[in-house]
């Protein structure tokens, strides 16, 4: 059995899913037909109803990350899979049920076919009803930024930014043509890149999905996607300023404030990705680059991948405040600490045992 730990079937997802909402019933609400998520504590100032979603296998994005501050409604799908365009459109329709004055839908969507497709027929359907419904895609992947890519950047790491600080923005009470311009502009400032040491194993087969022999795939997807080139492992230090060097110059311009997540593949250790935060830091501090926060932890794997994830948002200063407001979610650390000291007790590196929930 690939997974020894999951429940006979063909689809554990489900079951998942409701682990997760027992697990957290103070926090979300669990609809199963079709399966869907709801945050029970939403701000009273809130008008616009944020939704997200996606394929299982990168818990704790989304659901881990709804609740107060963040996401006010969730549709998972199967693993790497999208979810339906009905899970999505009856998770948008309960977000919009828990609002005072609604002003409509506001869908983050990572820049997948799948995604877009079915997030795009519910935007329809709702729309049809007369609600006001808007689009955030998040296409952070420098792996994927060449022309002969059909869909473009891919959406990755970015999205737990993204999502971060539009839910502080709604809690505001921003209306919705602001929250999609704002999505809009995290999402452009925000760049990422993964590798990996070893593939995710195949949640059919039980084998790993490629094979690396002391080698390091350089540029894989959210999905456990091979990259399109594998490089001779190089000593830590060397890889992230390597990476780190690709990430800076595939921003655009900017201040010199960046916010950095350091997020692990589902299969590299805590005290890995704390090192490597560590590395990180020194290389953006050579580089004159500013953390206004640093965010450690697994928040979007592939499933039991060894490897990790850098990305960096290049922030304008109207977003720090939002960067750092609190939160009320499963996986999300409850406060960023005080974004102006950039000291690793307040700067929101970690989290703690909750980042591996579903998604």
């Amino acid at each position: 059995m690939p997974y020894p730990f999951l429940p006979a079937g063909d689809d554990a997802v489900p079951v998942a899913v409701r682990g997760f909402a027992r697990a957290h019933a103070d926090l979300v609400t669990l609809h199963e037909d079709p399966i869907h998520l709801v945050a029970n504590h939403r701000s009273p100032d809130r008008r616009v109803a944020l939704v997200s979603g996606g394929g299982s296998g990168h818990e704790p994005l989304h659901a881990g990350f709804l609740g107060r501050g963040m996401l006010d409604a969730v549709a998972p799908g199967p693993v790497f899979t999208s979810p339906h365009n009905k899970a999505v459109l009856h998770a948008s329709r309960a977000a919009l049920a828990g609002l005072d004055a609604p002003q409509g839908v506001l869908h983050v969507v990572k820049n997948y076919t799948g995604d877009r497709i079915n997030f795009g027929i519910a935007a329809e359907r709702l729309r049809m009803e007369g609600i006001d419904v808007r689009r955030v895609l998040v296409d952070d992947d420098l792996a994927t930024d060449a022309l002969d890519t059909a869909t473009g950047r891919r959406g990755t790491g970015a999205t737990v930014v993204v999502e971060k600080i539009l839910g502080a923005a709604a809690d505001t009470g921003a209306g919705i043509a602001e929250l999609a311009q704002l999505g809009a502009d995290v999402a452009a400032a925000s760049r990422s890149l993964a590798v990996a040491s070893r593939a995710q194993t195949s949640h059919r087969t039980g084998e790993p999905a490629f094979a690396l022999d002391g080698e390091l795939d350089y540029g894989v997807g959210i999905h456990g996607e091979r990259a399109q080139r594998s490089v001779p492992r190089p000593p830590a230090e060397e890889l992230v300023a390597r990476m780190l060097d690709e990430i800076v110059a595939g921003l655009p311009d900017g201040s010199d404030d960046v916010v950095l997540v350091v997020n692990g593949m589902g299969g590299t250790a805590l005290l890995e990705l704390y090192a490597l935060a560590e590395l990180a830091s020194q290389v953006l501090d050579d580089r004159g680059l500013s953390r206004t926060g640093t965010l450690v932890g697994t928040f979007v794997p592939a499933l039991d991948m060894a490897g990790f994830s850098l990305t960096l948002t290049r922030m304008r200063p109207e977003w720090t405040e939002l960067w750092a407001a609190p939160t009320g979610t499963a996986a999300f650390p409850p406060s960023t600490g005080n974004p102006s000291t950039g000291n690793p007790s307040t700067d929101g590196p970690g989290t703690d045992d909750r980042t591996e929930e579903a998604r």
